[in-house]
């Protein structure tokens, strides 16, 4: 999945050039991708938890091939690709869209506990293995022909499509999944109960994405104008901050175990060092201190992404995670589609503007988690069958 979108951002600059678009208009790319991954979400993850995980999966990552196959012909053979390769990105997007949200509901199904908070960490420091690799082997790709990165999707999607076949093993369902009717209105009393902090919680995670791939966004065009830096060093300067990110992610599931209280301190914490991070990138404007007070940020992100997915993933049970779990990867969605064209205004109206605004972002999502997600012990009448997972003995609520 996260190829998707960090493999194309080191050739946004080439393809302005090769397809005569402009600025706003090759950051589209980005966006098509994210909306339409977006809006079909929430439909595979009801779809995921009506059927099974593998069952969404495996077609998914097909459409996610064919997206890219679609992209890279239009690319080499059509007189007019700009159309043809959106049409491609929003296959990719809904293909997606099937991919790393349904893994999170699969492993809430396969995991429990501490261990279920680990192997989420573990997920998520993958997803910043992928952001790591894929600005590297988009400039590669790149290197033989621009639009290289879209022939790179197919064979990925191959591989990816092997492993889960052959590799992932989903347990039996035990029952029947509910009618739609009933379906949707469990949906309405996990809202209902926990619909403040969940909603926090979703915004919280699409705000790390949005200015991670702001951010991204922001310092390829800065390297490519300012410092002439393209091809694979470009690649692997973007990779540094992503790298910082991985290593965050996975130390950071590693150790906080199902602690609900730690939880949220680590996200809080993570938090403000994002907003001290984008508040000094003011102060610096030269590459090597950019890129280290950038790492500050990055670590952040690291800190509250894995918290936030074990909170989310341990909230339902399994009949109706994957819908709650996909959702929260449709609003991550949004925050990568808006990253790109937002810094892109933000970096034409003003860069000093630009990271006050993003530290200004994250130091209230930073608030909203500290008032609105609280720790309080279960009343007697609890409200879901479902809530037996994570919530069975310590449940989150709002005040």
């Amino acid at each position: 999945m996260t190829l998707g979108n960090s493999m194309l951002i080191p050739i946004l600059p080439q393809m302005e050039k090769e397809l005569g678009i402009s600025a706003f208009q090759a950051s589209l790319t980005i966006t098509i991708f994210s909306i339409t991954a977006a809006i079909s979400i929430p439909i595979l993850g009801y779809m995921s938890d009506r059927f099974s995980r593998k069952a969404i999966i495996i077609p998914a990552l097909t459409i996610y091939g064919i997206g890219g196959l679609l992209a890279g012909i239009a690319s080499a053979w059509f007189g007019n690709p700009y159309l043809w390769i959106m049409v491609g990105r929003a296959l990719q997007g809904i293909g997606a869209a099937g991919t790393a949200p349904i893994a999170m509901a699969l492993t809430g199904d396969l995991f429990k506990g501490g261990e279920q908070s680990k192997v989420l960490g573990i997920v998520e420091a993958s997803n910043g293995f992928g952001k790591v690799l894929s600005p590297i082997v988009g400039s590669l790709l790149a290197l033989l022909v621009w639009y290289g990165p879209f022939w790179g999707f197919p064979v990925f999607v191959i591989i990816s499509l092997l492993l889960t076949a052959f590799f992932v093993k989903e347990k039996k369902k035990k029952k029947e999944a509910p009618p739609v009717g009933k379906y949707v209105k469990g949906l309405f009393s996990v809202f209902k109960h926990e619909g403040r902090w969940l909603f926090t919680a979703y915004l919280a995670g699409a705000t790390c994405l949005f200015t991670l791939f702001g951010i991204l966004f922001y310092l390829s065009d800065t390297l490519e104008t300012q410092y002439n830096i393209d091809g694979v060093l470009k690649g692997a300067i973007l990779a540094i901050p992503l790298l910082f990110m991985m290593v965050t992610s996975f130390t950071t599931g590693s150790k906080i175990g199902k602690d609900i209280s730690r939880m949220k301190k680590v996200i809080i914490f993570g938090f403000i060092l994002m907003t001290a991070s984008f508040a000094t990138l003011v102060f610096f404007t030269r590459l090597v201190p950019f890129i280290a007070v950038l790492i500050g940020s990055s670590i952040g992100t690291g800190l509250v992404l894995p918290c936030l997915n074990s909170l989310i993933t341990g909230s339902v049970g399994a009949a109706r995670r994957g819908f709650v779990t996909s959702l929260y990867g449709s609003v991550r969605f949004l925050g990568v589609a808006a990253g790109p064209p937002v810094f892109e205004w933000l970096m034409n109206w003003s860069r000093t503007g630009m990271f006050l605004a993003t530290a200004s972002l994250t130091f209230v999502l930073g608030l909203l988690c500290l008032f609105l997600i609280h720790i309080k012990k279960p009343k007697d009448d609890e409200h879901d069958g479902d809530q037996h997972t994570l919530f069975r003995k310590l449940q989150l609520t709002t005040e």
